[in-house]
């Protein structure tokens, strides 16, 4: 056995890629580039496989661990999970490193010291898994990284911490999968110098968007480079032509906020300063420098590859921190030959792949991108097939990006379906139901054509399928304008992306009906709002909910719009950032600590008071008057009671121009309804949560799904019951479920009960247009002539 066989520690220049086994992929990329290439990258060492099997044996922990891995009753609870990978990490955590080992870290921080001249320097430590046997190393997710660490404890205290990241949840339901003992994996932590990041950004040696091999695509922020891969700042874009290396494309977009260092440890959000946030964030000269990096990194390598980099604020020298196998495109043009590309077929010739349930029509071709977590988004490129178990409110920015998505679970009315339809991205789910599951059929780098339409996928690009016919006009012939029929019952709009406003402002919809603020917070914010407020930063919730609002009630204008306050789950909540100190660990979060009953909540009431703030602001500051609210899931006349006060004394009085509406989803709402409508102005339909709460249904569990119908009698006695009491009081009633988008007839029972409005997703609006109009002259003929068809349902039950 080599002396390299049993380091703890071992020096970037004495590693190469083929040491994976030795210091994981991180690590040995790093040490590749620094031994055989003349790039520059931030010297350093990296902690072995070794030393992580040594620390775990010496420790004991291998044995605990083991012990509590198998307590886990059932591994697809994510709760019981979550809280023994947590058990785990904190035994790794809290554990007394070997104090051999723990020299050994502690002497290289010193060599390192030494070797750059300087005293205590702030080091990145970054963690490289690796596993010999595993077919599919990106098992372990997304590992730690620490920036501007100081002095050696610290150090051995980070590294540390990389070791207990191998326990993720995601990581370790991963191995049980695959059978896969976790003395088998071993982590590596790679202890580089710090670059002082006054810019920082991604490459990559193959143009993502369309696979042109010819180009180099380079993305730019200013600070350190995390915040790219968050999406919390939109980068300045170049492409530069490998073959004249000259900039062929360059997109400068404005920034406003930089993650920066702090002179004594860790990392701060600050400002851009104004002068500079509509300036190139790197110079035309440092593009093309990059660009030089990536050619040569690619020809060493001998494939297209994904690197990172920093500009030094001290040296203006560019740094290379990173460089991987670029996966999607490497594994499509692989599948190519010289008479072009394989993956189209004939339409004759399409093979079915999975079916499954046609929750989003429409038809779109691309290479699949499979994930099983939303810690994983951040890889998702845009244009790719999100092919994954099912989606939840911080999936949301990967959908926004996807040609298409397929899930192996879920309903008609499931999160995934209810917002490809509201995008109007092509969407398939519920394959599991059907026999076989994507996740299953489906690998990262497959092309496949989407018919959601139908519900199935084909492989391969079915190009027959997906050229569109020649529209009338195009040919020459006159089309009539539309023409929607004025109705009595308002047509409302459903819509949670603001960037999707001024898209659909044109549609005859009478205003927007549901507005879920969850959007805002999964693909703006990403942060909890109490740990917002503990970091002093309040007013970016104000002001990022205030931008998002206002952007529909704008486009809207003057035609009404509500917007739903917040109604997350503790388990959606929880995946904000700083989530974890705030949320319980619910059972059924499903029926947990959600909507009005956080509201009033001693432990939450200061962050709903900014999204009051962030109403207010929309309403008085911009002048939006047409914006009012609506209270989610509340549970009882004193919760309304409480809530409304809340919302009062911060300044919103109901009036002419503000309405505060609640939604009708709980039984309570509708039974007490007489008594609720001393607090609002109207009520909302939540016809998906209502149905599963009358009928005890959970529409997302496939083993009943099939029993979950919202045309169930006993919910259309409970929907004719409240639109009797709120009218009686002069309340209006709406709903904003998915039935009246899916079911025409059971619009029309809504309209023959004297609904006020019917609340669809945007692709639905205009057949919803007209079918209302459709009813209501069939009610009008019919009461005229006696002769219409007589409906011998009983809706009553009073």
């Amino acid at each position: 056995m080599s002396s390299r066989d049993t380091a703890n520690v071992l020096w970037f220049d004495e590693l190469h890629r083929e040491d994976v086994n030795l210091v994981g992929g991180k690590s040995s990329s790093l040490g590749e580039m620094t031994s055989s290439m003349d790039v520059p990258v931030p010297y350093g060492f990296a902690t072995t496989a070794r030393a992580y099997r040594y620390f775990m044996q010496q420790t004991g922990l291998n044995d605990k661990v083991n012990a509590l891995l198998e307590g886990i009753q059932d591994y697809e609870s994510s709760d019981e999970l979550h809280k023994t990978c947590e058990q785990i990490r904190n035994l790794i955590v809290g554990a007394t490193m070997p104090a051999d080992l723990a020299e050994d870290i502690k002497k290289g921080y010193s060599d390192l010291a030494e070797k750059m001249g300087q005293t205590d320097p702030f080091v990145a430590i970054r963690s490289s898994a690796t596993a010999e046997d595993l077919p599919n190393a990106s098992f372990a997710g997304q590992q730690e990284s620490y920036l501007n660490i100081k002095g050696a404890d610290d150090v051995v205290n980070r590294v540390q911490q990389c070791y207990s990241s191998l326990f993720t949840d995601r990581a370790t339901y991963y191995r049980h999968k695959q059978h896969f003992p976790h003395e088998k994996v071993a982590l590596s932590a790679a202890v580089q110098m710090m670059v002082f990041s006054k810019a920082s950004g991604i490459m990559f040696s193959v143009n993502i968007a369309n696979g042109d091999a010819s180009k180099i695509v380079i993305d730019a922020i200013y600070g350190l480079g995390e915040y790219i891969v968050l999406g919390k700042v939109t980068p300045n874009h170049f492409v530069v032509d490998k073959q004249s290396m000259k900039i062929v494309e360059k997109n400068v977009v404005k920034q406003t906020i930089e993650l920066v260092r702090v002179g004594d440890g860790g990392t701060k959000e600050q400002a851009v300063p104004e002068e500079l946030q509509d300036k190139q964030v790197i110079t035309d000269s440092q593009v093309i420098e990059l660009a030089g990096y990536a050619k040569e990194i690619e020809r060493h390598y001998g494939c297209y590859m994904d690197m990172e980099y920093a500009l030094d604020i001290n040296t203006d020298r560019l740094w290379i921190v990173q460089a991987r196998p670029e996966t999607v495109w490497s594994q499509k043009n692989k599948k190519k030959d010289n008479t072009g590309d394989e993956n189209v077929v004939a339409e004759a010739d399409a093979k079915v792949a999975v079916r499954g349930l046609p929750a989003s029509p429409g038809l779109a071709s691309g290479i699949v991108h499979v994930i099983d977590s939303p810690k994983d988004i951040d890889q998702f490129k845009k244009g790719e097939i999100l092919v994954t178990l099912m989606t939840s409110p911080d999936w949301v920015p990967a959908m926004k990006k996807a040609a298409a998505i397929v899930t192996n679970n879920g309903g008609m009315t499931c999160h995934a379906a209810i917002v490809s339809r509201e995008m109007q991205i092509p969407c398939i789910v519920g394959t599991k139901s059907k026999g076989v599951a994507a996740t299953d059929t489906f690998k990262t780098g497959d092309v496949v054509t989407v018919d959601a339409t139908n519900g199935v996928v084909y492989e391969g690009k079915v190009d027959s399928m997906l050229k569109k016919p020649e529209t009338a006009q195009a040919a020459g012939q006159v089309v009539a304008a539309e023409y929607f029929a004025p109705t009595a019952t308002r047509v409302m709009m459903n819509l949670g992306d603001p960037d999707l406003a001024d898209k659909y402002s044109s549609l005859p919809a009478d205003g927007i009906g549901l507005m879920r603020e969850e959007f805002l917070w999964t693909t703006f914010i990403h942060e909890h709002p109490l740990y917002l407020i503990e970091q002093g930063h309040p007013e970016k919730v104000v002001d990022m909910l205030a931008d998002g609002i206002s952007k529909v009630a704008r486009a809207m204008a003057p035609r009404p719009m509500v917007l739903r306050l917040s109604d997350f789950k503790s388990s959606e909540y929880r995946n904000l950032k700083g989530g974890e100190k705030y949320e319980p660990h619910e059972p059924a979060d499903l029926l947990g600590w959600r909507g009005a009953s956080r509201y009033y909540d001693p432990k939450y009431i200061e962050a709903f008071k900014l999204e009051l703030a962030a109403v207010k602001k929309v309403r008085n500051e911009f002048g939006l008057k047409n914006l009012n609210i609506m209270i989610p899931f509340v549970r009882t006349v004193d919760e309304a009671r409480k809530v409304t006060d809340i919302i009062k004394g911060e300044g919103l009085i109901r009036g002419a121009d503000f309405k505060i509406y609640m939604m009708a989803e709980i039984p309570s709402n509708i039974i007490l309804a007489d008594q609720f409508n001393q607090f609002i102005d109207g009520y909302s339909i939540g016809s998906n949560d209502l149905a599963m709460l009358i009928l005890g249904c959970d529409r997302n569990n496939d083993t009943v799904a099939s029993l979950f119908d919202e045309r169930n009698l006993a919910v259309k006695r409970a929907i004719r019951h409240l639109i009797k009491a709120a009218h009686k009081d002069g309340k209006t009633v709406g709903i904003c479920g998915q039935a009246p988008s899916e079911f025409p007839e059971f619009t029309n029972f809504l309209i023959k009960s004297g609904i006020d409005y019917v609340s669809v997703n945007p692709d639905m609006v205009k057949e919803t247009k007209r079918n209302v109009a459709h009813f209501e002259q069939r009610i009008m003929l019919d009461n005229a002539t006696g002769r219409g068809l007589q409906d011998p349902t009983d809706y009553d039950w009073e």
